[in-house]
């Protein structure tokens, strides 16, 4: 295991932009894993964001795409299918629909 603890949503099975919600509206404290990793938590939920979640917010190029998928799901699926299935066919030119 990673030695981090905890899930980053109240529902870690939901396919949905909650991530990027609670990263904009909760607040995080800095904490120490039981296995030495550093990570943040917030106490009323007891989710967590480790540091390269949060330096998300700290460059503003990324903190643009956090608050668009924030604001709107469906922008969020529709960049993720698209990364999705270019990893997915990377290298492979022969691909028929």
């Amino acid at each position: 295991r990673s030695g981090f603890d905890g899930p980053w949503t109240e529902n870690p099975l939901a396919f949905d932009n909650q991530y990027f919600k609670d990263m904009l509206s909760l607040k995080y404290e800095s904490e120490t894993t039981a296995k030495g990793c550093p990570q943040h938590r917030n106490k009323e939920k007891g989710t967590m964001m480790l540091i390269s979640d949060l330096a998300l917010l700290e460059d503003p190029a990324f903190k643009e795409h956090v608050e668009k998928y924030a604001a709107d799901q469906e922008l969020f699926f529709k960049d993720f299918t698209a990364a999705w299935v270019k990893l997915q066919e990377n290298g492979c030119t022969a691909l028929v629909n």
